[in-house]
């Protein structure tokens, strides 16, 4: 049996709770108890979470962990659960922590040198107060060896699927996948963001301007294309656009095909060319000019850096 450890604090985001339940499914689906699952804290007894009910714990101890889990909580770790956390390797086979949790790894230490993704909303900020970390902010989850973490809410459930593959194989988590009605599952190297979220267009008419784009990339997917989806005159069009998402109708297109070539680079092996053909960039050339503004780095590096970190997963 694997025993798994969620260290609790107050504060505790009821969210990352959410994570217990995939191994709970990987139980039920393979009809004995694989994984032992328990709630930890500095004293134990009843934590509170941020949302203000209590989950019974037992005190920290350094018994031996198949898994350790450090999830997120608006509050500061104490110093005594940093200290735990930082010895953990020496009792823990694999260390986890989903959204802000990743922060305790990083002040326990456990992150230097080592690739990291957190919250997108806290990413720069771990970056900046832990230099020696290689912060990735748009990434789901990101497994470096024994530690792995995750970006915030729900990509915790991809991370504890991915971990479910480790253990039990890809058909034992793609069964709790579907048990939980989620994809099995998002790629560690996908990004975070969305486009289309990120826009957040506040009439139905734009959405739909939006909509149609994502799914004609190849089109020109000039503003008078766009005006007359939007049953506006150009001019009235633009205005409109840029007063309900705060881009251009040219940025925010170049947004969608990055985003869409950036799929395409990192979860296909189709050549540059044809993944700027399909996203309507025309040409590598131009794709290469967007993905360093957008990135800092060209489509190759992306690639390469998506497929090292398939290749790590693999290998852990």
């Amino acid at each position: 049996m694997r025993s798994v450890g969620f260290i609790v604090h107050p504060g505790y985001s009821p969210m990352t709770l959410a994570i217990s339940t995939v191994f709970e499914i990987a139980n039920i689906q393979v009809g004995e108890p694989v994984y032992d699952v328990r709630m930890l804290s500095e004293a134990g007894g009843p934590v509170r979470t941020s949302i203000g009910f209590e989950v019974m714990t037992q005190p920290l101890s350094g018994e031996t962990l198949d898994l350790l889990v450090v999830g997120g909580s608006m509050e500061d770790a104490t110093p005594e659960v940093v200290s735990f956390v930082r010895r953990a390797p020496k009792f823990a086979r694999r260390i986890a922590a989903p959204c802000i949790g990743a922060l305790v790894l990083a002040e326990a230490g456990l992150l230097d040198g080592r690739r990291a993704t957190t919250h997108w909303l806290y990413a720069r900020d771990m970056a900046a107060r832990y230099p020696r970390i290689r912060v990735e902010e748009d990434r789901i989850f990101i497994a470096d060896g024994p530690i792995w973490t995750s970006a915030g809410m729900s990509a915790g459930i991809d991370l504890a699927l991915a971990l479910i593959e480790e253990d039990l194989g890809i058909e034992a988590a793609r069964s709790a996948a579907r048990k939980m009605v989620v994809y099995h599952r998002r790629s560690g190297g996908q990004s975070q963001f969305s486009t289309l979220l990120e826009l957040e267009p506040k009439s139905d008419r734009m959405q739909a301007v939006l909509t149609y784009a994502r799914r004609n990339l190849t089109n020109r997917l000039s503003v008078e294309e766009l005006a007359e989806v939007a049953h506006l005159s150009p001019r009235q069009f633009s205005r409109a656009f840029q007063s309900e998402t705060g881009q251009s109708p040219a940025k925010a297109i170049e947004h969608l095909r990055l985003e869409a070539a950036r799929a395409l680079m990192e979860d296909t092996h189709h050549p540059i060319d044809v993944v700027a053909q399909q996203t309507g960039f025309a040409d590598r050339s131009r794709m290469r000019r967007a993905f360093v503004r957008a990135y800092g780095q060209p489509p190759q590096v992306l690639r390469r850096a998506a497929q090292s970190a398939t290749a790590e997963l693999i290998d852990t």
